[in-house]
């Protein structure tokens, strides 16, 4: 139980500080931090839409092989297309392939319109 927390604290921290080296590379201003229904519909911030897809990070790392796993899909759907499109036009993440990401919602069969993907 206790490594399984230690874990989890890792793969925040990995995710935190994968966010802050994009804003330093990019100088990028950071990621909306509003709810969503002032940002897209989405209800979460980018950071916290960003933790709830921690179980996708291997089926979208650069060159994976990996499917997305059950609780993988299960995210996608419970975040829900706004929040997905919120990530997809966020800064760039070390570490994760975007149009992998893009297509999780039709590798999980969550049936989602395709994001408009502003660069």
């Amino acid at each position: 139980m206790m490594m399984k927390a230690m874990r989890v604290g890792l793969l925040m921290a990995l995710f935190l500080m994968t966010i802050v080296t994009a804003q330093q590379e990019d100088q990028q201003p950071p990621p909306p931090m509003l709810p969503e229904e002032e940002v897209g519909g989405c209800s979460r911030t980018f950071f916290s839409a960003l933790v709830q897809l921690i179980p996708c990070r291997a089926a979208v790392a650069p060159f994976s092989p990996i499917p997305p796993t059950e609780t993988c899909c299960s995210a996608v759907v419970t975040l829900g297309r706004p929040c997905l499109c919120l990530l997809a036009n966020g800064p760039p993440l070390s570490g994760i392939d975007r149009s992998m990401a893009l297509q999780l919602p039709q590798r999980c069969s969550a049936n989602f319109p395709p994001c408009d993907v502003i660069n």
